[in-house]
């Protein structure tokens, strides 16, 4: 006897156990590495692992099965077993970033303060003061990661040996910001434009009108262009990353990163005024490059705030510069260069963009994170408001 779920799939078997299966983003079907002795066990075990697709964090669960653990095991003794074995949703290596993230948070937030502890006695009561007391409180999103990367690992060890019971605290997973993106108005954005450094102003339209990442646009070469035909488009396939303080060239984020992102006709004259005056020649040339050749740095781009500081025994007063002079002329303080891809996000949703149509622009790979542009475009509430109206109206 089966029995289908929202998500997943549960089967009763003839000794009284159940089975759980799902088909995952590689639309296979996975089943669970073991049968469960109660229906609420093997709901527990789908909530898990369509937890860690939400994520993006799903491996197949084959390729977790091969992660060794010993009964006893404390968490510094599985943890790197569990990293080395570790794969993406799509069965290829951690990306060299996250791999980085990763190590960060287990050496310098988690194992020294659990490591020691047998993975089979902790509790709910030490996650929550590990939470409170050994972590610093001025980094919510780092602890956040922190917690979530312990529950994915305590969970993968738990599938392994279910005397491990994954401690669950509420809320911890979600990370309360100081700095919450407000996008920029169409107004503020011509300031912005007005005041970058010509050589610049290209690579704030991309980030801002095409939804692009800095890693995606710094890695922009005139081969990526194509501004010829009925769809002028970027072709997004790599992007760079600071892994170690060095700049690295990787593929896109996710699958869904590797996209084509349809170019908006007012930027085709301003791409074509760059090529000709900031761009050498060659299919192979970087759009924007550094001041020393390579690639464009992030800190070259945003430039320095306003400020005062002591040279040679007197203060003086130094002007701000890049996108954090833009954003001051803009009267925009608050605006961050990262939400400028927020900004181009919440454009394509106030001119009706599908949560599909979102999600191929942005190359995400899940609905969640393109969700929240589809309700936070400022005055879009007021506009399907008039257009229901307006059907009414010329109906009549």
């Amino acid at each position: 006897m089966s029995n289908r779920r929202g998500f997943g799939k549960l089967r009763s078997l003839p000794s009284g156990r159940y089975q759980a299966s799902y088909v995952g983003p590689d639309l296979r079907r996975h089943n669970a590495p073991t049968t469960f002795q109660t229906k609420l066990d093997a709901e527990g075990w789908l909530r898990d692992e369509h937890r860690m697709i939400e994520r993006d964090e799903w491996t197949a669960p084959t390729v977790r099965s091969q992660v060794k653990y010993r009964p006893g095991s404390t968490l510094e003794d599985f943890a790197p077993e569990w990293l080395e074995a570790h794969k993406r949703s799509d069965g290829q290596p951690l990306k060299a970033r996250t791999r980085e993230h990763y190590e960060k948070l287990l050496d310098g937030r988690i194992l020294p303060h659990l490591g020691h502890l047998p993975m089979r006695s902790i509790t709910e009561e030490q996650v929550s003061l590990w939470l409170d007391r050994e972590l610093p409180q001025n980094t919510p999103v780092a602890n956040a990661h922190a917690y979530a990367l312990l529950g994915e690992i305590l969970r993968a060890a738990a599938r392994k040996d279910p005397m491990i019971k994954p401690p669950i605290v509420a809320g911890a997973s979600k990370a309360k910001t100081k700095h919450k993106a407000d996008p920029a108005t169409l107004d503020e954005l011509s300031v912005i434009i007005e005041n970058m450094p010509e050589r610049h102003r290209l690579a704030i339209l991309l980030m801002a009108w095409c939804a692009l990442r800095f890693g995606e646009v710094s890695e922009l070469r005139r081969r990526d262009l194509v501004l010829s035909g009925d769809n002028p488009r970027i072709k997004v396939r790599r992007a760079v990353v600071l892994v170690g303080g060095q700049r690295m060239v990787t593929t896109p984020k996710s699958e869904a990163g590797d996209r084509d992102v349809t170019i908006p006709p007012h930027l085709l004259e301003p791409i074509r005024q760059h090529l000709d005056q900031f761009t050498e020649s060659g299919p192979d040339a970087l759009l924007f490059s550094g001041e020393r050749g390579g690639h464009l740095a992030l800190t070259s781009l945003n430039g320095k705030p306003a400020r005062r500081r002591r040279i040679k025994g007197r203060m003086v007063n130094e002007s701000a510069s890049g996108f954090c002079k833009a954003r001051e002329a803009a009267g925009r303080p608050d605006l961050h260069i990262h939400d400028l891809r927020h900004t181009g996000a919440v454009l394509a949703a106030q001119v009706g963009a599908t949560l599909p149509e979102l999600m191929e622009r942005l190359g995400h790979s899940t609905p969640a994170a393109a969700m929240r542009y589809q309700h936070v475009a400022r005055g879009r509430a007021r506009a399907v408001a008039d257009a229901l109206s307006a059907m009414v109206t010329s109906g009549r």
